[in-house]
């Protein structure tokens, strides 16, 4: 992605980190948005208590080929997320 570094959880080596633990590690690593398609991340945690933007795609599946179709609105938005707040994409 130009102009972005990205990052997966295996990357990171934070496979089987809970969601609030997850976002925990995510702010001290000082990232900018979550990238989840995790539909009850926002309803499970409380937002305001991360430094942090969550953006969900809301896709059929987790199928590359129903998240890619999400991306360019991604990539057009990525600028406006605000910390705290999470913004759901959907197709």
């Amino acid at each position: 992605m130009q102009g972005h570094e990205v990052f997966t959880v295996t990357d990171m080596k934070w496979n089987g980190l809970k969601n609030g633990h997850l976002m925990s590690k995510a702010v001290e690593e000082n990232f900018d948005i979550l990238l989840t398609i995790d539909k009850n991340l926002a309803s499970q945690q409380n937002l305001k208590n991360f430094n942090i933007g969550v953006v969900v795609l809301n896709a059929q599946t987790s199928k590359i080929e129903d998240l890619i179709p999400l991306a360019s609105e991604f990539l057009a938005r990525t600028e406006t997320f605000e910390k705290g707040k999470a913004v759901i994409i959907s197709e």
